[in-house]
């Protein structure tokens, strides 16, 4: 990857979804919109993704599959691929992080980083 510059920018932004979350069942519904940048010179797809959720007692989810909500985008540089999803924690506070394997046109297979971003509800985190 030294000859090209595969650069994915990755920029989180989370919301709680009062209305589908029932704290008093242990149920709290974050929603979080994703948008991922090519910042890079050449082209890359999106092939995979690998999700760490931990909520407030520790206790973690993995999550991984094809693709992002059923896609497997094609960046090419320049471009942007925004996308909503959500998780949903037992707990009013969580942590996710993980990465994307993406796949440039010519072949090279790298990980995009997802740092780690906090589901919290309003109010819980002062």
């Amino acid at each position: 990857m030294d000859e090209t510059n595969c650069e994915i920018r990755i920029q989180v932004t989370t919301n709680y979804v009062d209305e589908q979350s029932e704290p008093e069942d242990g149920r709290y519904v974050f929603a979080y919109t994703i948008t991922i940048s090519n910042e890079g010179d050449i082209p890359a797809q999106l092939i995979s993704r690998h999700w760490v959720i931990t909520d407030a007692n520790g206790k973690v989810q993995e999550v991984s599959g094809d693709g992002v909500v059923g896609e497997q985008p094609h960046l090419e540089p320049g471009e942007v691929f925004r996308y909503s999803s959500g998780a949903v924690l037992e707990t009013p506070v969580g942590a996710m992080q993980g990465l994307y394997r993406m796949k440039t046109d010519n072949g090279i297979s790298f990980d995009a980083p997802i740092a780690p971003f906090t589901l919290a509800v309003p109010g819980v985190l002062n």
